[in-house]
């Protein structure tokens, strides 16, 4: 849930747009077509998006643009770190696996995480499309959204890339690893 605290000062939008700016511009394949002064107005337009894109990089995500909606109008960032985000690893998938732990419960769960940071999990469509621009999750993996009926019989999926291959597994949605995290997305 949004709170007051959820603003970032003039010092900390200034250095979070040069990091995203520099980013974006080293790593133009990502987002072939788009220009960065499009992508900056739609930011600076909603400073609720700027939170939770400082968010997305303050927890290790190094998010970066890898599309557009034409449906929406909306830029489509997402977390390129090589590895899942460093300080999003070591959770369950939802809060509802979370609580049923009933030891060694983790901090968070994914979902959790992602609300509270105003992004989304990708899902395996989205997952897929991030490895087509490059290699992603050599030795970590990421929850990805786990439709209904898989996480109404206990289940979540995660993914990764393994032997030059994305694979997509399930686990018990209460599992934890600490090479598990989650890879989110931010619509601007």
């Amino acid at each position: 849930m949004k709170n007051s605290k959820q603003t970032l000062s003039a010092k900390e939008l200034t250095a979070l747009l040069q990091t995203v700016q520099t980013r974006f511009e080293k790593n133009s394949k990502r987002h072939k077509g788009i220009a960065w002064t499009d992508v900056q107005k739609k930011l600076e337009a909603a400073p609720e998006k700027l939170w939770s894109l400082n968010q997305m990089e303050q927890t290790g995500g190094e998010p970066d643009v890898i599309g557009y909606d034409k449906k929406t109008g909306e830029y489509l960032f997402v977390d390129c770190s090589a590895e899942s985000p460093k300080d999003r690893r070591s959770c369950c998938y939802d809060h509802e696996a979370l609580e049923a732990r009933k030891e060694n419960k983790p901090d968070n769960s994914a979902v959790q995480m992602a609300e509270d940071m105003g992004i989304e999990l990708l899902n395996e469509e989205h997952y897929r499309a991030l490895q087509q621009l490059g290699e992603f999750d050599l030795k970590t993996s990421s929850w990805i959204v786990t439709p209904a009926p898989i996480r109404k019989l206990g289940g979540a999926l995660f993914a990764d890339r393994r032997y030059d291959h994305v694979f997509v597994y399930h686990n018990g949605a209460q599992s934890y690893y600490a090479a598990r995290g989650f890879r989110g997305m931010l619509r601007v």
